[in-house]
């Protein structure tokens, strides 16, 4: 399992140029979901987001954590995430789950984060979205439930 996880003052997601969510200051998660992820992956993905230290504190020091400082999560399934850019010139999607499992890791990575009593709002799943976002700094944080960066 893949995250970005951007830090905003805040984000919203529209389809077809409808309102679908949206929160005020926290983070906006693009999620990508692998053939393999299970459960295991979802909390230590949750868990990293709820606990980075990635908000200022009285100092102006990143020392405060989305838990802490009481922020929402906006979560917006990205399988491009998992796209290989490492041969030719069309990215190989190979990698990311099938839409049926992903949607469902998808959804237990959003209430995975709510029972971290964190606010929690997701996208439109398979939709074409309109993502729009002020973002706080920008601070931007890579994860990756493999621990490859």
């Amino acid at each position: 399992m893949r995250a970005v996880v951007q830090r905003v003052k805040s984000a919203s997601v529209s389809v077809e140029g409808t309102l679908v969510s949206e929160i005020g200051a926290g983070v906006l998660i693009f999620l990508g979901v692998a053939h393999e992820d299970t459960a295991t992956e979802i909390e230590y993905i949750a868990n990293k987001v709820a606990n980075l230290r990635i908000f200022e504190d009285e100092e102006g020091k990143m020392n405060r954590s989305l838990r802490e400082m009481g922020g929402a999560a906006l979560v917006v399934s990205q399988f491009t995430l998992y796209g290989d850019c490492r041969k030719g010139r069309r990215p190989s999607f190979i990698k990311a789950a099938r839409p049926e499992s992903a949607n469902a890791l998808y959804e237990e990575f959003i209430i995975a984060l709510e029972q971290q009593n964190i606010p929690t709002q997701g996208g439109t799943f398979q939709a074409m979205m309109d993502v729009a976002l002020v973002n706080d700094g920008p601070v931007t944080i890579l994860l990756d439930s493999d621990k490859n960066f």
